[in-house]
Parts: structure tokens; C-alpha cells; sequence
């Protein structure tokens, strides 16, 4: 769940975790001032040159094509480098962006109209063919197998099916009216079909001769990404920095900066960075608010964010040939007192006041508080802290402590460990770890890490989405859609459904929120409350908190804007003062 894009309709991941050993130096720009007098006041009037560095705390992974990237890692590159044919805005709704659309009365077929002279950075012009190119691409029997995760975002198109599965040449429900005009049918009526739909166009020319198969690992999407953003891709150092130059051509206008470089710094030295100028902007992390607020050279940006922190259980697996999930009765979480147990022994607050400086709020279910359809905290089991009732949760179970250790034995009196995964980084990635293991050895249940040390983020996620055996117990975290269909996370054929958990009827109510009832608002909201309740109660995840993100930039750079989704608004827009 993306992972913050404005039109990334699949999920995208939110996680900080650190720098790995770089081995090749960054590209040098002057560095940028400390705040003076001089310097106090911006011009009034913007002024064209000078280049930006925008730091992450994680190694990216190098995926520059908006149909197979995974993460927030490399969507951040990805948004100063591409566009998408419709936006969203700060209020969550889609609107025409580089394209315009009508609908018509049935709500099945949307017909979309493609601004005239948008031109790719290798100067081709931008043509629907290039669009009908990208959903082809995403609809192919060996999209996913290469990799590709955006297939929720055309199943719901006429004829894709038979596209799939080799039975026709073309998708039934898209039509090439011309070079600018290309019309969408879908089966069903949705009140979010155009939100959900990929919205991001493909080069077709330049991945000529390039099998699906092949596009992942392919120089266009690795090393020579093309796009039709305001800034092209010229230098790539992988998972350390990517440097980008300004596109004359832009279709919005020829963009104030000359460039931008995308690096990577160590987490722990983000206050730092942005004290001496280094770092021109990032997404501070939590941990190191109190000391990024006194800084007098940045200007900080606090927003509630659209995502939320998580415990998840593996509860089964994913099986590749039929695409679903499988539920495993024989997991070590199977019984739902346990993972209730689990909950009620973490001491959620405490975690958020020591590990993010009460930057978060605890939330019980995976609707983060500026959704629309969150449900009201009092229509749902909290889970406050309460290790007596995590305890008598435990015993009624059968999990109980046989031989005087401390530690609870399973049902059947054997041993019991789990194995809990987490990912390194940050300075306070290890002592959180600590902090929530601690918490449920104090319950009498013992969790180590796995294999004995924290992860690295594309190291973590790799056994997490392949369902390495070792596998049990993980910490991780979601960005999530503009839309709240929870289908890209939660169905039972999604792959990004990592607990590997669900039930007719949450696969029922999911479906029902974008049923023609749910043109309604106030019937989808109550779907919604509905599926919320039930994952409330059946507990597939622990719901840590839902974050306050924190923006900061150097106060040289000039017209930065934050929303729930972005603090990457308009960047062609983006000046500096020096």
C-alpha cells in the first residue's frame, strides 16, 4: 500500500530503516545555508536554478517504473520523475490531471480525453497507445510472475480474463478511439473505478522488444527509467543516491530547479544533516522530533498520515498457481485468544510516547483516523494494555507454564517460542524491538528475533512476502490508497495480503464496499464499520498506531506543501532562495 503515491491505487509500504555501506560518493551540491539574517526573509518572486537533496533512511530499490515498484523507497524517486493522468487531492478525491474523463449512466464505461504535447523525456510524444500499453502490460499472464503487483488495478475491466489467459489478442473493454482518446468498460459499477484504475502511462516504444517477463530487471525499468515528470533520471548510484536534471519540456512548464539528488543517510543522523544543510528535505523520523524542533534553519510540517503501523501473524501462505491465499489451521496463531492476548499485552501508548515522541495515535483497526470511513474508537475493542487480561486469555487457551519457568508451554505442554522479524535502521529499531518482546515475555510468552537480529528493509520483505518458513511473528507497515477499498491488502487473492488471512465474510464485505449500494456513501461507510469490526475481533494484525508524519526542509527551499499522502506537491514548482 503505497506507500504515500497520489494515484498508486495498490497499497504502497511505509517503513524507515537505515543506510547500508555506501560505497560510491554522491554527487556534490553547495551545501545549503544556515539561517541568517539575511536569509529570514524568501524573495517574493520565485527564481529559476540551484539543486535540492531530498534524503530517505532506507536503501532504495531501484525499481523506476510505476507498474513494478513496491515501496515508498522508490515511489519517492518516482514522483519527481513521472506523472500520473489523473491526481488526488488534499481532500482524497480523484480529478483530471494530464487527462479528463466522462462516464457514462450505467457508471461501466469511462471515456478519457489526453492533453495534447506531453512529451516523454527522450521527446516522444505521450499518445494513449502509451496508456493502453501500461494496463496490457499489468493485465499479462506474466506480470505477476515477474514481479508485478498491480493486477487489482485492471481486473475489474472488461475482457481481461481472456487477455490473461491467452484466449484473446486485446482487452475486450478498452477502446483506442485515437492517439488521444481511449474509452474503459468495466463488468461491474464501482463507486471508485476511476480511483482504482492504473492511471499511469508506459513508454510503448521505448520497452519495444522487451518481453513482460523481462521488463523488471530490464535497463529501462533499472537503469534508464523514462518518464514524463519534471525532472529526468541522469545518474544512478543503486540503493545510495539517484541524480535527476530538470525537463525543459515538462508539460506543466519548464520546472525552477535545475535538479534534485535522491540520497540515502543514515536514520540516525537525520537531525544532523538537516542542522549543517546536507539534507534539504525528508521525512524526519519521530524519534528525533524534539531534537529536529530546535533547529532554527528548517521550516517542520506536522501531518496525520495515511497509514498505520503493524504486528502481523502469518496465518497461512500464498499459493502462486492459483493465485490465493491458504489458510494454515496448524499455524501457531490459529487460535484468535492468542493474538488477542498478544494485543492486550503491548503497551501501545507507551511505545508511541518513547519510540516516536507521541507522534501516533493507537487505533484498533486498518482504517487510520483520516479516512472517511474510520470507524468511531468506540464502536471497537481498544485493546488497551492489560497484561491480567492478556494472562487469563492465555490460560483459557491452554497456554500455560508447565515447569515453573516464567514461560508458557503450548496446549499440548511442549515448548513454546516465536519468531518475531523487524527491520533495522533506525536507533530506536532494536530497543522497540526489545521493548515489545519484553512486554509479552511478561505475559509468559517468549519471542525472539529471528534469527537472532533485525533485518534489513528489502532483506525483511523478501521472507515476508515469500512466506519464508522462519516466518511467524513481523513488524511492518502500510501506506495506504486514497480510496478506502481495503481490497489491495486484504482479499483472498492479493499477494500483499501478508498475515495471509481472511474469511468469506470479510471477502464478502470488501466486495460489498464497492457494490452500486455503495454509490451511496453512507452504505459504503457502514460496510466499511462492518468489515472493521470483524477484523477487529478476529485480530489477523496488531494495529500499532497511526503516525503524525513530520516534513522537513531547509527554509532556502521555497513553496513546499504537505497533505495525508505527499509532502511532494507540485515539485516543479519547488524554488530556493540561495
Amino acid at each position: 500500500m503505497e506507500k504515500k503515491a497520489s494515484m498508486v491505487l495498490s497499497a504502497l509500504l511505509f517503513l524507515a530503516v537505515s543506510l547500508t555501506g555506501c560505497t560510491d560518493k554522491a554527487p556534490e551540491v553547495t551545501e545549503a545555508p544556515k539561517k541568517t539574517e539575511e536569509n529570514k526573509a524568501a524573495p517574493s518572486e520565485p527564481k529559476p536554478g540551484g539543486i535540492v537533496k531530498y534524503g530517505y533512511t532506507q536503501p532504495f530499490k531501484g525499481l523506476l517504473d510505476r507498474a513494478f515498484y513496491g515501496g515508498e523507497d522508490d515511489n519517492l524517486i518516482l514522483r519527481f520523475v513521472t506523472d500520473s493522468l489523473l491526481k488526488t487531492g488534499d481532500d482524497l478525491k480523484t480529478y483530471p490531471h494530464i487527462a479528463e474523463w466522462t462516464e457514462s449512466d450505467d457508471h461501466k464505461t469511462f471515456t478519457f480525453k489526453l492533453k495534447k504535447g506531453v512529451k516523454w523525456h527522450n521527446g516522444d510524444e505521450l499518445t494513449m497507445e502509451d496508456w493502453k500499453f501500461a494496463l496490457e502490460t499489468i493485465a499479462h499472464k506474466d506480470y505477476t510472475a515477474a514481479g508485478g503487483s498491480r493486477y487489482s488495478n485492471v481486473e475489474m475491466i472488461v475482457g481481461v480474463e481472456d487477455y490473461r489467459e491467452g484466449k484473446a489478442k486485446d482487452i475486450a473493454g478498452i477502446k483506442l478511439i485515437d492517439n488521444y482518446t481511449m474509452s474503459v468498460t468495466v463488468k461491474t459499477a464501482a463507486p471508485n473505478t476511476v480511483s482504482k484504475l492504473w492511471s499511469y502511462p508506459m513508454p510503448k516504444k521505448y520497452f519495444a522488444g522487451v518481453a513482460v517477463k523481462d521488463m523488471l530487471n530490464s535497463d529501462q525499468v533499472r537503469k534508464k527509467p523514462l518518464g514524463i515528470g519534471p525532472f529526468k533520471v541522469k545518474k544512478i548510484q543503486p540503493g545510495e543516491y539517484v541524480e535527476m536534471e530538470r525537463f525543459d519540456d515538462y508539460w506543466q512548464g519548464k520546472p525552477l530547479l535545475d535538479g534534485a539528488i535522491y540520497k540515502v543517510v543514515a536514520g540516525n543522523m537525520a537531525t544532523s544533516l538537516l542542522e549543517n544543510g546536507e539534507i534539504d528535505i525528508m521525512a524526519a523520523p519521530n524519534s528525533q522530533f524534539k531534537e529536529v524542533e530546535k533547529l532554527t534553519n528548517v521550516n517542520i510540517n506536522k501531518q496525520d498520515a495515511l497509514s498505520y503501523s503493524y504486528i502481523g501473524f502469518k496465518l497461512g501462505t500464498w499459493d502462486k498457481k492459483s493465485e490465493k491465499i491458504i489458510v494454515d489451521p496448524k499455524s501457531k496463531f490459529a487460535d484468535k485468544r492468542l493474538r488477542q492476548a498478544m494485543y492486550y499485552a503491548l503497551d501501545r501508548q507507551a511505545l508511541i510516547d518513547a519510540f516516536a515522541n507521541g507522534l501516533g495515535k493507537a487505533i484498533s483497526a486498518p482504517m487510520p483516523g483520516v479516512s472517511w470511513v474510520k470507524i468511531p474508537d468506540d464502536q471497537l475493542n481498544p485493546y488497551e494494555y492489560n497484561p491480567d487480561k492478556a494472562k487469563k486469555l492465555l490460560d483459557e487457551a491452554g497456554y500455560k507454564d508447565t515447569n515453573g519457568d516464567g514461560l508458557r508451554e503450548d496446549p499440548q505442554g511442549k515448548k513454546l517460542t516465536f519468531n518475531f522479524d523487524a527491520m533495522s535502521g533506525t536507533e530506536i529499531a532494536a530497543p522497540r524491538a526489545q521493548t515489545m518482546m519484553q512486554m509479552w515475555k511478561d505475559v509468559g510468552l517468549d519471542v525472539k528475533l529471528n534469527g537472532g537480529a533485525l533485518k534489513e528493509f528489502n532483506a525483511f520483505y523478501d521472507v515476508v512476502e515469500h512466506d519464508d518458513p522462519s516466518v511467524e511473528l513481523f513488524a511492518g507497515a502500510w501506506s495506504l490508497a486514497s480510496d478506502p477499498d481495503p481490497s489491495a491488502l486484504w482479499k483472498s487473492n492479493v499477494l500483499w495480503n501478508f498475515p495471509r488471512w481472511y474469511t468469506a465474510e470479510s471477502d464478502r464485505l470488501i466486495d460489498e464496499g464497492i457494490s452500486e449500494k455503495a454509490f451511496d456513501p453512507n452504505y459504503r461507510k457502514d460496510v466499511y464499520h462492518k468489515w472493521q469490526k470483524l477484523v477487529n475481533e478476529e485480530v489477523p494484525m496488531l494495529f500499532l498506531n497511526s503516525p503524525v508524519d513530520v516534513t522537513v526542509s531547509n527554509k532556502r527551499l521555497q513553496n513546499v506543501k504537505a497533505n495525508s499522502f505527499t509532502n511532494q506537491i507540485d515539485v516543479h514548482k519547488w524554488w530556493v532562495t540561495q
